[in-house]
C-alpha cells in the first residue's frame, strides 16, 4: 500500500469515527500515523516473532512529529523514565506506547502474584520459612499475617541459624518476586565482600515467603543478631517490576517504631545497581555497629 492510499484510508476511518461528521483532519497526525504504519510494515519478523517492545528504552523513545525543541525534549526525557513525548493517534495513545503500557502493567501484576523460583532458593542455600499467610491473596489482604511466624517456623530458624551474630541477612519475596530473582545473585556477593573489608561476615541467609518488612523483627529477636538486614522486593510500578530495597535495623524488636529502620531503596538496573548497593549497605551496617543505632537515631 502506497503512502497516498494509506492517507486516504486513515482519513476515511477518522470520518467514520465521528458518525459522518467531516472533522478537520490534522495533517501532522496523519503523517505520524503513516510513519508508524510504514515502520511496522518494515519490521523484520524472524521465525514468527516480532521485536520485544519492552526492550525499547523509554528514555530515548521520542514520537512527537516536528517538535519545536527536540534536543530539549530528549534532555528532559533522559532524567526520567516517565512516558513523555509518545504522541497520539487522535485522542488516544499510539499503538506501540499503548501496548507497552499494557505489557508493563502485566509485568507488575506477575511480579506481585508469582513466587521466587524454588531452584534459586536451593541454589543459594537459603533457610526457607513462611509467614502465617496461606497464599498470595491472603498476603495482599492481610498485611498483619505477613509479619508473623508460627512457633514451628521460629524453631526452624533457631535450629539452623547461629545465634548472637553481628549481622543477620534475610531475603523476603515481598511485593515483587521478580526483584529478588533479578538482583539477589549480584547483591549478596557484593554485601559479603563489603562486610569482609570491615572484618565482618554473615552466615546462613533466611528466605521468607509472603514477607512484609516487619517480619525481620521476630527473626531479630529469635537470633539475637546485632544488625538485621532484610532484602525485599518492593511494590512494582510501570517503570520497573524489579525494584528491591534493603531495610536495616540495629537490634530490631517486635512492635518497634518504623523510624528505627534505615532504608536503601530503588535497587535495580535502572536505579542503584545491585553490586553498588551491596557495598553501600555494608558501610551502613558497619556504621550501625559502631554507633549502636539505626534509622533516625543513627542520624
Amino acid at each position: 500500500m502506497d503512502e497516498l492510499n494509506l492517507k486516504e484510508m486513515i482519513k476515511s476511518i477518522l470520518n467514520e469515527m465521528v458518525d459522518g461528521v467531516d472533522p478537520v483532519i490534522n495533517v501532522p497526525t496523519i503523517k505520524t500515523a503513516v510513519t508508524a504504519a510504514k515502520s511496522t510494515d518494515e519490521q523484520e519478523v524472524e521465525e514468527g516473532f516480532v521485536p520485544d517492545i519492552t526492550e525499547v528504552d523509554i528514555r530515548k523513545q521520542f514520537l512527537v512529529p516536528d517538535p519545536a525543541d527536540k534536543e530539549g525534549y530528549l534532555k528532559m526525557k533522559s532524567y526520567t523514565p516517565a512516558r513523555l513525548g509518545l504522541w497520539r493517534a487522535g485522542p488516544r495513545y499510539m499503538t506501540e506506547p499503548s501496548l507497552r503500557f499494557r505489557a508493563d502493567h502485566a509485568a507488575a501484576q506477575d511480579a506481585v502474584f508469582s513466587y521466587v523460583s524454588e531452584n534459586l532458593i536451593k541454589e543459594l542455600g537459603f533457610v526457607e520459612v513462611a509467614t502465617e499467610c496461606g497464599d498470595k491473596d491472603e498476603y495482599i489482604t492481610r498485611p498483619d499475617l505477613g509479619r508473623k511466624f508460627s512457633r514451628e517456623a521460629i524453631d526452624a530458624i533457631k535450629a539452623v541459624v547461629k545465634p548472637d551474630q553481628k549481622v543477620q541477612v534475610i531475603v523476603g519475596d515481598g511485593l515483587s518476586s521478580a526483584a529478588i530473582e533479578a538482583n539477589i545473585k549480584d547483591i549478596l556477593p557484593s554485601l559479603q565482600q563489603g562486610l569482609k573489608m570491615h572484618g565482618l561476615s554473615f552466615g546462613e541467609v533466611v528466605f521468607i515467603k509472603h514477607c512484609r518488612v516487619p517480619a525481620m523483627d521476630p527473626i531479630g529477636e529469635a537470633t539475637g543478631a546485632d544488625v538485621v538486614c532484610l532484602l525485599i522486593g518492593e511494590r512494582p510500578g510501570l517503570v520497573t517490576s524489579e525494584s528491591m530495597s534493603a531495610y536495616i535495623a540495629y537490634k530490631p524488636t517486635v512492635g518497634m517504631a518504623e523510624a528505627r529502620r534505615t532504608v536503601v531503596s530503588n535497587i535495580h538496573r535502572q536505579g542503584t545497581p545491585a553490586v553498588e548497593a551491596g557495598a553501600y549497605i555494608a558501610d551502613i551496617i558497619k556504621k550501625m555497629l559502631d554507633h549502636k543505632a539505626s534509622g533516625l537515631d543513627l542520624k
